[in-house]
């Protein structure tokens, strides 16, 4: 077993605050030494295997258990070629044995409410928030329950850079919209540890502290720049800034966020039967 101390390193690039009861490690090693999976064989996944799966998502919690959330597995070809065309930079999405979507939905309860005979009157930002964070909690217990078995999980958001389109492949009716793609599939090869910020820069006791900011997202970009270089063609928008000859994490997260994205999302929700009132 890998230890506590290790562990960390390989995530956060620092030593670890001691070290947990063996029994606990044990446990919480699988997540702690989660890595991010971009290849996958070309084996099948079977199906009572899936329907387990699939079943651990819908055993993960949900608002006032409303379970607000759809999950389409796509196994078509034709979808999934289609929905690759998205993507010049993920081939995964065709190329993984399955790829799941997972969905906010809204439009089950309205029919719940009517088939009770009940005017369905929480349709508001609110709501529309609880199906994104059910779907989101879906999503990541499949993931868990997926690397458990030994799967390769890699989450993908393109999905909503075509949402229309998205939502006439799929036949989303209104009141169900796309949250995140999932590429499943047995790894070919072995992933990276992709490395987090630290948790002095993300855990807060009592209040929100962010008074040491600076020091802690340069500490950050030192550590993991000296474990990955951010490649030119990964640098975001070269066309807009050109390319740096030292890309840290924050200067990468920095640029995606100056160009907008997906500015569309609010005005294609509107027209798909959210009020967000």
């Amino acid at each position: 077993m890998t230890s506590f101390d290790d562990l960390w390193r390989a995530r956060f690039g620092g030593a670890a605050p001691g070290e947990p009861a063996e029994d606990d490690l044990q446990r919480l090693q699988g997540f702690l030494a989660r890595r991010s999976c971009r290849s996958f064989k070309s084996d099948p996944i079977d199906e009572t295997l899936l329907a387990a799966l699939l079943a651990c998502a819908q055993s993960a919690p949900s608002k006032s258990d409303l379970q607000q959330y759809s999950i389409l597995v796509i196994d078509d070809p034709a979808i999934r070629a289609a929905m690759q065309d998205w993507s010049s930079f993920d081939p995964w999405i065709a190329d993984a044995p399955l790829f799941l979507v997972f969905c906010g939905d809204l439009r089950r309860q309205r029919r719940i409410a009517a088939l009770r005979g009940y005017e369905h009157r929480n349709d508001n930002m609110d709501t529309f928030m609880n199906t994104a964070v059910d779907a989101g909690i879906a999503l990541a217990t499949f993931v868990a329950a997926a690397e458990a078995v030994g799967l390769g999980c890699c989450p993908i958001s393109v999905v909503r850079n075509h949402i229309d389109e998205a939502c006439a492949l799929l036949g989303l009716p209104d009141g169900v919209y796309p949250v995140a793609g999932l590429a499943l599939g047995w790894p070919a090869r072995d992933g990276y540890v992709s490395m987090r910020l630290p948790p002095a820069a993300v855990v807060h006791r009592n209040r929100y502290d962010d008074e040491a900011f600076e020091a802690n997202i340069d500490g950050y970009d030192r550590a993991r720049h000296a474990v990955y270089a951010i490649p030119p063609e990964k640098q975001r928008h070269r066309d807009k800034y050109g390319t740096a000859d030292i890309c840290t994490w924050s200067e990468n997260a920095a640029r995606q966020e100056s160009v907008p994205e997906r500015d569309g999302f609010r005005a294609f929700l509107k027209r798909h039967g959210f009020a967000l009132d």
